[in-house]
């Protein structure tokens, strides 16, 4: 029987974040969700099992409630960068999850860079 699309997804999921264990040098991870009609991020600690800061399109200060584009993605890639830095966090590393590292993905993670968040 064929795998279906959830089952290579989360295939795909489990092997991106096995690769940044392994390469993980204390690092937290900035994980992202995208569903058809928002876009969220969190930075993660994956040794103590906590959330650090966490973004999302669902935030009524963002200004794009509802909305799941590129602008979208720009603003919480922002704003999840100004958090980081509030906690104190200057490097992670990025979690595409089983998202292809394109269109929204990619403009969240420039966002984050050019807001001053190394990943």
């Amino acid at each position: 029987m064929a795998n279906s699309k959830r089952t290579l997804f989360l295939k795909r999921r489990m092997r991106v974040r096995n690769k940044l264990r392994a390469v993980n040098a204390g690092r937290p991870r900035l994980s992202v969700h995208r569903s058809n009609k928002n876009i969220s991020v969190q930075l993660i600690d994956d040794v103590n099992g906590v959330t650090l800061a966490a973004a999302s399109s669902l935030e009524k200060d963002l200004g794009v409630v509802g909305k799941n584009n590129i602008e979208a993605a720009m603003k919480v890639g922002a704003a999840i960068a100004e958090r980081a830095k509030k906690a104190g966090i200057e490097a992670a590393y990025f979690d595409r999850g089983g998202f292809l590292f394109h269109g929204k993905v990619k403009a969240l993670a420039e966002a984050a860079r050019e807001a001053g968040l190394k990943i």
